[in-house]
């Protein structure tokens, strides 16, 4: 197998650069068919590379797929703290926030495998632990969004209506996110979503 010193005429990538590139194609990789485990050797002969030039960016396979954890986190975050920010009414907010992770799902398939723990079945425990601690952090803002609109329509019990919605709206964005990966990304998490945002919020 070709390593990096063995390819002088290639443009060597600046610093940084080949740490993205690992990640983008292991990314990649997740989205064929069958995918589920990406080995660091299949990743390597993909990228040209040794497996020992992976692990001079990368500590282990694990640290990989915290970055693309990381990755995850900080671009849903990112719309969703902008959203509850903009956006005044509680219940419009909770509906953009699903709206934001399915969007992003559907332009990021390889993500999916990792959102919906596909991809970390022969990985550390840590890794579906945090995956899952997104999702419990996304109801959390969800949670607070309802319980201001359930305040706001009158509920004499805004807590637990909150919680209530929160828990079926990310069951239903946990879903077709499952959907899409079993589907072959075939069906799109954002199929007929505002329809059944508007179904969920009734």
């Amino acid at each position: 197998m070709a390593s990096d010193a063995d390819l002088p005429s290639r443009k060597r990538p600046k610093p940084g650069e080949r740490r993205v590139q690992i990640l983008e194609t292991l990314a990649a990789m997740l989205e064929q068919p069958g995918a589920e485990r990406v080995t660091t050797a299949a990743l390597a002969a993909r990228l040209e590379v040794s497996e020992a030039a992976l692990y001079r960016h990368f500590a282990s396979k694990a640290q990989m797929f915290e970055a693309l954890i990381e990755f995850i986190e900080g671009s849903v975050f990112t719309l969703v703290n902008q959203i509850v920010e903009r956006e005044p009414l509680g219940q419009v907010q909770a509906q953009r926030t699903i709206g934001v992770l399915l969007q992003f799902a559907e332009k990021n398939p390889g993500m999916v495998r990792v959102m919906v723990g596909d991809a970390l079945v022969y990985e550390n425990e840590r890794l579906a632990t945090r995956m899952n601690q997104f999702f419990e952090r996304l109801e959390s803002v969800l949670r607070q969004s309802l319980r201001g609109a359930a305040e706001r329509a009158g509920s004499g019990t805004p807590t637990v209506d909150g919680q209530v919605h929160a828990s079926v709206l990310t069951a239903f964005a946990v879903g077709r996110l499952q959907r899409y990966a079993r589907s072959g990304f075939k069906r799109l998490p954002t199929e007929h979503l505002e329809a059944s945002l508007q179904l969920l919020a009734g």
